[in-house]
């Protein structure tokens, strides 16, 4: 089990606003998270629920108006939120923590060659030679499984398909030996095919370097097939967390059924897929009680005037929901993602790529 492993990061707490003409937005609301070591923690959610923003803290990355207004993270001892200037920022961004985008032509400069982006790096954080960072880019860069490599080094981007490219970007966030590799949502902008190869990658590279992923994406297809465990995210806040089994097969909040419910790969032949009516509070305004109540069709009075506290599930497996409390009514979680478990199992027995481990 991951928390028998030593914690490498912890976050505490965190809370994050953005100033937006004369408003502030709280976009992270008192979020706390434990990475452990080697492990793949993926978090999952609606676009805007804060899952990009809230790993930015970990990397000093958030956009100029944006500021970490309390809270703590720590790595080795120091505390991340500390660090003000690029400069503070030199020994931890892409030497111990890396980021791997979504669009590898938007995280390659298109008019400098491969070779010289995966060197620089090397250059930078490690100190070696010009000579040695080439050795290093181009052995890089068959672990990432680009062939015939060194006589592909001095070529540009252009002359890469877009699965080739995002291999480059995995080999540039890889070449300093990373302790924790986050992957923002690493496959969005690839084909079916090209995805399942890259995440396979990434799983090979995790086993044979040891760093720790943390994923971030809204395809639970993607969670089921990398993730040891999982943290859903709603309205700048984790609302439930588990290993992948206790998420995708006993899940307690009732947002995290409704993101089950969605999947597409439930759907049933003439029916209507299940989507979430609503959309996400605005970040602008002080949130009361449970921000999915307004969404919540099993909402219950106490959800729109007090915040739930996380209630203990198992050691593993805790959730932000009243429905939780011993004086709450008992409710099934809806039919569609009753048995998920044969579900998932029937469609990969059909050939499906959806499975969980």
């Amino acid at each position: 089990m991951a928390e028998n492993r030593n914690v490498i990061l912890s976050a505490k707490d965190i809370e994050v606003k953005f100033r937006v003409r004369d408003k502030y937005l709280t976009a992270i609301r008192g979020i706390s998270l434990d990475l452990y070591e080697g492990e793949t923690f993926a978090i999952v959610g609606e676009s805007g629920s804060g899952k990009s923003v809230f790993t930015k803290t970990f990397t000093g990355m958030l956009e100029s108006n944006g500021s970490i207004s309390q809270g703590s993270v720590m790595f080795h001892g120091k505390d991340l939120t500390k660090l003000k200037t690029d400069k503070d920022w030199e020994g931890i961004r892409g030497a111990k923590i890396s980021t791997i985008f979504q669009d590898p032509m938007t995280s390659l400069n298109p008019i400098r060659t491969i070779g010289s982006q995966i060197t620089e790096v090397i250059e930078k954080h490690q100190g070696v030679s010009r000579g040695e960072a080439k050795k290093q880019a181009i052995e890089m860069m068959e672990r990432v499984g680009i062939n015939n490599a060194a006589n592909r080094f001095d070529e540009y981007p252009f002359q890469y398909s877009g699965g080739m490219r995002q291999r480059i970007v995995i080999a540039i966030a890889l070449a300093c030996h990373p302790e924790i590799l986050i992957c923002d949502e690493p496959t969005t902008a690839l084909d079916v095919t090209i995805q399942s190869q890259i995440l396979q990658l990434i799983r090979d590279l995790q086993k044979e370097l040891g760093f720790t992923t943390l994923y971030i994406t809204h395809d639970l297809g993607v969670v089921a097939n990398v993730a040891d465990r999982v943290g859903v995210m709603y309205g700048g806040q984790i609302i439930e967390y588990g290993n992948v089994d206790e998420i995708f097969f006993d899940p307690k909040h009732p947002y995290t059924w409704a993101l089950l419910s969605s999947l597409p790969q439930l759907g049933v032949k003439g029916q209507d897929l299940y989507y979430i009516t609503g959309t996400p509070p605005s970040l602008y305004n002080k949130i009361k009680g449970d921000a999915f109540a307004p969404r919540n069709e099993h909402a219950l009075k106490v959800d729109f005037v007090e915040e739930p506290p996380f209630f203990k599930v198992t050691d593993t497996h805790y959730a932000k929901t009243w429905l939780l409390d011993p004086r709450a009514p008992k409710l099934e979680k809806p039919e569609v993602i009753q048995d998920l478990h044969e579900k998932i199992k029937k469609m990969t027995d059909k050939g499906g790529a959806f499975h969980v481990e």
